[in-house]
């Protein structure tokens, strides 16, 4: 056996240097770690299903004219929006009665708002030409107004009452006599203009 002299420790029991994980592992396991959260965040956003009560989220949309329009300016009018793309056969089919409606009630105090959502430009204004469109249409540029409505897919509508309460959405396209209904109703509700 040998004998140690007081206060020493043999070489084998020294304290080992520290490791260090080298940076690109580090950087990997943050890449990880924030992409596993991102996907839990929209996880949850998406099953939390489309905004359709309470005060419908507020937006301002430029149009493809270069017009601007504000929703919560829009108080006292019963407000239709529609989310569609050039890319979408159930667009397709509800563009005519979509655009004919809103020929039926332009004048009535009801206002119709299409979003184009994850369109080329040149597309969306030759799906306008084609069905002839004349109410007001935009782009939602970088998805900003699709995610306030939780969005999941176009086309959808969402139905807003004059005091800018949100009375429901219809997810697929829209067939008659279903929009004249709707905005009947929201047209017979009273507003006292608070």
């Amino acid at each position: 056996m040998t004998e140690l002299a007081p206060n020493t420790v043999p070489e084998q029991v020294q304290a080992q240097p520290k490791r260090h994980l080298p940076v690109g592992t580090i950087i990997a396991y943050t890449l990880i770690l924030g992409l596993l959260g991102l996907l839990g965040w929209r996880l949850v956003k998406v099953n939390s299903g489309q905004v359709d009560s309470g005060m419908a989220p507020d937006f301002t949309i430029t149009s493809f004219e270069d017009e601007t329009i504000t929703l919560s300016e829009l108080r006292g009018q019963v407000v239709i929006i529609n989310f569609w793309a050039s890319w979408c056969p159930p667009c397709r089919e509800e563009a005519p009665y979509l655009e004919a409606t809103w020929r039926k009630y332009k004048d009535q105090g009801v206002v119709f708002i299409g979003v184009d959502y994850a369109d080329a430009e040149s597309k969306a204004l030759a799906y306008l030409d084609e069905f002839d469109i004349t109410y007001f249409n935009g782009p939602d540029i970088g998805t900003r107004i699709s995610q306030r409505y939780n969005m999941d897919g176009v086309p959808e509508t969402y139905y807003i009452a004059k005091n800018g309460e949100l009375r429901g959405v219809k997810i697929g396209p829209l067939v008659p006599p279903e929009l004249d209904q709707k905005i009947d109703e929201l047209l017979a509700e009273p507003y006292s203009g608070d």
